[in-house]
C-alpha cells in the first residue's frame, strides 16, 4: 500500500526524519503537499469535520485509512512495518526513547532562532536568539552528542541499538547534517569530540538508498525556513 506522507513542500523539518526512514525502507511513498494542489489536501485532512483521530499539526502519514501524526509516532509505526526497529518489547521502546529525545534536541536547535515565539520573525527576537544560541552551542549540544556517544560506545555494533540500523540512526543522522549547516564553526570544532557519532553519520550517508536519495531531487535543500537556519552571527560571527 503507497504511503502519503504530509508536511510542508519547502522545507525537510521534521518531515525528512520520515522521508529518510521511507527512502531507507525502499517504500513506495508520495510527498503530498509537493505536488500541484497538495498543500490544500493537507489543510482539507487536518481540517475535516468528521475525523476523530485528525493530526494537530504536519508530519503525518495516511496509510489507507490510518492517519499517524507526530514524527516518533510515524518512525515508530514505519520501524516496526519495515524491520527498522528491534523485534523485542524492550528493543521497541529503547528504540522510541531514543526518538523522542532526537524530538527533545530539535526543539532546542528550533529555539536558537526562534526563543521568544514560532509567530515572530527571527529579527523580532535577534538579540534573545544570540543569547540562547550561546548557551545551546557551549552546553546543549556537547550534552545531547555526548549522550549518544555514549550510546554508541556502550552498544559497540556501530549503531545505537543492536547489530543493524535503526529509525534513531537516520534521525541522529539528519541532527548531524543539519547542525553542520546551522552552526559549521562549531560543528567543525566540537565534531571531533565525538568520533562514533560522525562515523554512525558517514555510514548512514554511505548507505545505498540513503546516497541516492541524498543525490536526487526528492531531499530538499537546507534552508532559512526550516528547524536547521544558518546565521552567523549566532555563532559570533
Amino acid at each position: 500500500m503507497r504511503y502519503e506522507l504530509y508536511y510542508w513542500p519547502e522545507i525537510q523539518g521534521r518531515g525528512e526524519f520520515v522521508r529518510l526512514v521511507l527512502e531507507e525502507a525502499g517504500a513506495d511513498y508520495v510527498d503530498v503537499a509537493r505536488a500541484r494542489g497538495g498543500e490544500n489536501k493537507m489543510f482539507a485532512l487536518m481540517q475535516r469535520a468528521k475525523l476523530k483521530n485528525a493530526p494537530f499539526a504536519p508530519p503525518f502519514l495516511k496509510v489507507g485509512n490510518l492517519i499517524i501524526a507526530q514524527t516518533a509516532n510515524i518512525l515508530l509505526y514505519l520501524g516496526r512495518r519495515h524491520r527498522l526497529v528491534p523485534a523485542s518489547e524492550a528493543g521497541v521502546y529503547w528504540t522510541h526513547q531514543l526518538e523522542l529525545t532526537i524530538a527533545d534536541f530539535l526543539v532546542e536547535i528550533h529555539d536558537t532562532h526562534h526563543p521568544i515565539g514560532s509567530g515572530l520573525y527571527y529579527e523580532d527576537q535577534k538579540k534573545e536568539s544570540k543569547r540562547r544560541a550561546r548557551d545551546f552551542l557551549a552546553n546543549r549540544v556537547p550534552k545531547f552528542l555526548g549522550y549518544f556517544e555514549t550510546v554508541l560506545a556502550r552498544n559497540k555494533t556501530g549503531f545505537l541499538v543492536g547489530p543493524r540500523a535503526t529509525t534513531p540512526d537516520f534521525s541522529l543522522f539528519q541532527i548531524v547534517e543539519g547542525l553542520r549547516y546551522a552552526f559549521p564553526k562549531t560543528m567543525l570544532r566540537l565534531q571531533r569530540k565525538y568520533p562514533r557519532v560522525v562515523a554512525l553519520h558517514d555510514r548512514v550517508a554511505q548507505r545505498p538508498r540513503i546516497a541516492a536519495y541524498l543525490r536526487s531531487e526528492r531531499r530538499i535543500p537546507f534552508n532559512q525556513m526550516g528547524i536547521f537556519r544558518h546565521y552567523p552571527e549566532l555563532e559570533g560571527s
